[in-house]
């Protein structure tokens, strides 16, 4: 697919993307000033999201992804971002010049096929092409019936969407009807997960993988069934970091991430783009630190050792 957004992602053979919320609401300090605050379980500090989508864009970061919760469940005790993903990715569209725009995903079954094609194609438009999207067949069934969906049926609305993302609506739409604007560009889609679908399906029909955290081995394993299916396209996951001051700070695991110094996460980068993996984008809900202060560390001392100087 000739789309100058995927291209970009994985420029120089590997990538380093931000996952938002960009808040560091996970960590004692941030759940304290949650509370203080009378914010829900999981709901971030939106407070600093335009300075910091901002200061990510200048330093060069590859990607900044968003998730789609539309409705906020306590069980799950996570609000993502807050704002609805489509409206959210076309005001950093304005407030961005550079960095990649990415949902990590949106999930199609529970959406109304039409308006997420002209969501999407005005994302894209506004952007200046710099749309990744992200899509998925969705796993909390609680939304389901808000939205006269079938939880059941999920699998094959999944792929009557991607069907009509694909031809911009042409098959459904009667003659003379169109949506606008018109997509300039071809739009990329990478599934999350498997999308209730046969991995050959998934792997000739998607542009890329967003694949679950994971240990470097984890992810050699799975790239490698990636590649069985799909070949050279893009395969991205994320880590949930904690960024530690000393840089030599050794590496600690724990799931979805790990805390430790700089040296350890460039190590473990390096694990990672040596197992097959393009792009990973660094979630900070768990970071101690101050997020513009991580954020100025990992483009000093991290970027360079991935990106490639323009």
């Amino acid at each position: 697919m000739n789309s100058p957004a995927l291209a970009r992602l994985a420029s120089g053979g590997f990538s380093i993307g931000i996952e938002a919320p960009l808040d560091n609401d996970w960590t004692q300090a941030g759940e304290n000033a949650r509370r203080a605050s009378k914010r829900l379980p999981g709901e971030p500090d939106l407070q600093r999201h335009a300075d910091l989508a901002r200061l990510a864009d200048r330093l060069g970061f590859r990607a900044l992804w968003v998730r789609d919760v539309p409705v906020y469940d306590p069980s799950f005790g996570d609000a993502a971002q807050v704002f609805e993903v489509f409206s959210y990715l076309g005001y950093l569209a304005g407030i961005t010049d550079d960095i990649l725009l990415g949902t990590a995903a949106v999930v199609l079954p529970i959406r109304e096929p039409l308006l997420t094609l002209k969501s999407a194609a005005t994302v894209q438009r506004l952007s200046g092409n710099r749309l990744l999207m992200g899509v998925a067949s969705g796993d909390r069934p609680v939304e389901y019936p808000l939205f006269g969906r079938d939880f059941a049926g999920r699998g094959g609305s999944f792929r009557e969407q991607v069907a009509l993302l694909r031809d911009g609506a042409q098959a459904i739409l009667p003659p003379g009807l169109d949506v606008l604007p018109k997509m300039d560009a071809p739009l990329p889609l990478l599934v999350a997960g498997l999308a209730q679908q046969e991995p050959a399906w998934i792997g000739g029909r998607m542009d890329g993988c967003l694949a679950y955290p994971g240990t470097p081995e984890d992810h050699q394993h799975r790239v490698a069934a990636w590649r069985a299916v799909a070949g050279a396209k893009p395969y991205a996951s994320f880590i949930h970091l904690d960024l530690a001051e000393r840089p030599d700070e050794p590496l600690q695991r724990w799931r979805f991430g790990l805390r430790g110094g700089r040296e350890a996460l460039i190590a473990e980068l390096q694990a990672l783009r040596a197992a097959g993996v393009d792009h990973v984008g660094l979630h900070f809900r768990r970071n101690r630190r101050p997020l513009d202060e991580t954020f100025h560390e990992i483009a000093e001392h991290v970027l360079p050792h991935f990106h490639l100087a323009r």
